[in-house]
């Protein structure tokens, strides 16, 4: 009797068993590497249509480039930090809107730096001298008029150049925009920004299409709390895995097979390769077979730009109450610029931003020489500057899970090398920022290729499991939009 009751418990527990691995078989699973704002993205959509959605993040944090830190007592955003357009246009706006969180508006449309307006500067020479603030204003216009110029350039030429080389043939045909003294140091700052903008030099940056992204309407907000409650609310609920470094991602007819740094390994229906592109670049993930030779083309040419923040904290405000400070110089390597946190969130916080060769050299410097080296810029312009109480480093160029900031396009290379990323191999669907066309470098960009990885990897999973209905609608077509509030700058 007794063994008969042990065999009868053995059976039901065999047959639960079986139950489940047959469910398991028939649920549909998606693998996503990189919990980063597209890889987020993708599994939380993923997650919502009852998908079984394992999140591989390298990290010991969830965020990516996304990093909101809060050793200061507050959140300071050492990545990214805008909604590069505030409007109903931004597929962003709706879930920041929801949140709850304010936008501090550094600029409109069209300004020619881009994420701040012209009135918002205060701009210095090397001896602590304030450049004219009507000056600033007429080199705007004509960095405005030179960069009109470079389009005729471009128009002429059919093979593609670096944008500094334009400037020059510029200079050249119009002896009336070239600049002298300290109108020349301006405009040297103007350059800068832009560098700042790509994160990468002028003479890295392509002619032929530097300004192909589209810039939606609204202008740029600053995350007064920072990114990462955004982050946190899309990963709510996700099976996520920190610490897992892949290393191999193997893809079948059937699956994919994802293996980490300590062996371990994940199958799934699919997987979505959400990394930055400069970890792609690095080839530290091994793909078998190997990825399409155009696949491996566009990791290759696609370019990389590096832009760091030191942020300094003091324990008093001791400077102008603008919302950027700047340094002009002979050079655009020379120039510097600050941006003061102090004016949108009421904190005494400095943020130093370098770019492009400038970003790599102080990346060479220890936390505390690359904070004195920033600090040391500030004291050229305010001579009086107490010391910082605190300060804080990023090194996105040498972070070996980032290695770079973010894209731009280089020399040379056509701008569609970003759709060419993204276009799915067999399973694999990739996402990040580097496979936006319209918003490369941005984070809304980023967001939105993360929603479509997922859609893309829905329908073809689905496809597979003969459950795809036509007539259902696509995932967050139902979303209403909303624009988040903004702090008036008044």
């Amino acid at each position: 009797m007794e063994s008969s009751e042990r065999s009868n418990r053995q059976l039901r527990r065999a047959l639960c068993y079986a139950n489940i691995e047959r469910q398991q078989a028939t649920s549909p699973s998606v693998i996503v590497i990189g919990a980063g704002m597209a890889g987020i993205a993708a599994a939380r959509a993923l997650h919502d249509a009852s998908f079984r959605v394992v999140l591989l993040e390298s990290r010991d944090r969830i965020g990516g480039r996304v990093h909101t830190d809060y050793s200061f007592g507050f959140p300071v955003d050492l990545g990214a930090s805008w909604l590069h357009g505030v409007c109903k246009e931004n597929p962003l706006a709706p879930l920041i809107s929801r949140l709850g969180l304010p936008l501090y508006r550094t600029s409109g449309d069209n300004s020619v730096l881009y994420d701040h307006d012209l009135e918002s500067y205060a701009l210095f020479d090397m001896d602590g001298n304030q450049v004219p603030q009507e000056l600033v204003r007429e080199i705007g216009v004509a960095f405005e008029k030179i960069l009109e110029e470079t389009d005729k350039v471009r128009q002429e030429h059919s093979e593609d150049m670096p944008i500094l080389d334009a400037f020059k043939i510029v200079f050249e045909r119009r002896p009336d925009l070239r600049l002298e003294g300290l109108a020349h140091k301006v405009l040297q700052w103007y350059l800068c920004r832009m560098e700042g903008w790509f994160a990468a030099d002028a003479d890295n940056i392509s002619l032929k299409s530097w300004d192909q992204e589209e810039l939606l309407p609204g202008g740029h907000g600053l995350m007064v709390r920072g990114y990462i409650p955004v982050i946190n609310t899309l990963a709510k609920g996700l099976d996520i895995h920190l610490n897992h470094r892949v290393t191999k991602i193997v893809r079948r007819y059937n699956g994919v097979k994802v293996t980490v740094e300590d062996g371990r390994s994940f199958v799934a229906d699919a997987a979505i390769v959400a990394v930055p592109i400069g970890v792609l670049k690095s080839s530290r993930i091994k793909f078998e077979p190997r990825l399409p030779e155009w696949k491996e083309e566009a990791i290759a040419d696609i370019g990389v730009g590096i832009e760091n923040k030191i942020a300094l904290h003091f324990d008093k405000v001791f400077w102008p109450n603008v919302e950027f400070l700047g340094v002009v110089a002979d050079t655009s390597y020379g120039c510097s610029y600050f941006l003061n946190l102090h004016k949108a969130t009421s904190h005494s916080v400095l943020v130093y931003m370098p770019a492009g060769q400038l970003a790599k050299d102080i990346e060479k410097m220890s936390d505390e020489a690359a904070a004195n080296f920033a600090f040391m810029q500030l004291k050229k312009i305010l001579p009086e500057a107490s010391d910082p109480i605190q300060y804080l480093v990023s090194r996105w160029g040498t972070d070996e899970n980032s290695l770079g900031s973010y894209t731009y396009d280089a020399v040379g290379k056509p701008h569609d090398l970003y759709e060419r990323l993204r276009v799915p191999v067999d399973n694999l669907f990739f996402a990040g920022e580097a496979t936006s066309v319209n918003y490369p470098g941005s984070v809304h960009g980023a967001f939105s290729t993360g929603t479509l990885a997922a859609e893309e990897c829905r329908m073809r999973v689905l496809e597979r499991y003969g459950e795809l209905d036509l007539f259902q609608p696509a995932m967050g077509e139902e979303t209403s939009f909303s624009i988040p509030l903004q702090i008036s700058r008044m």
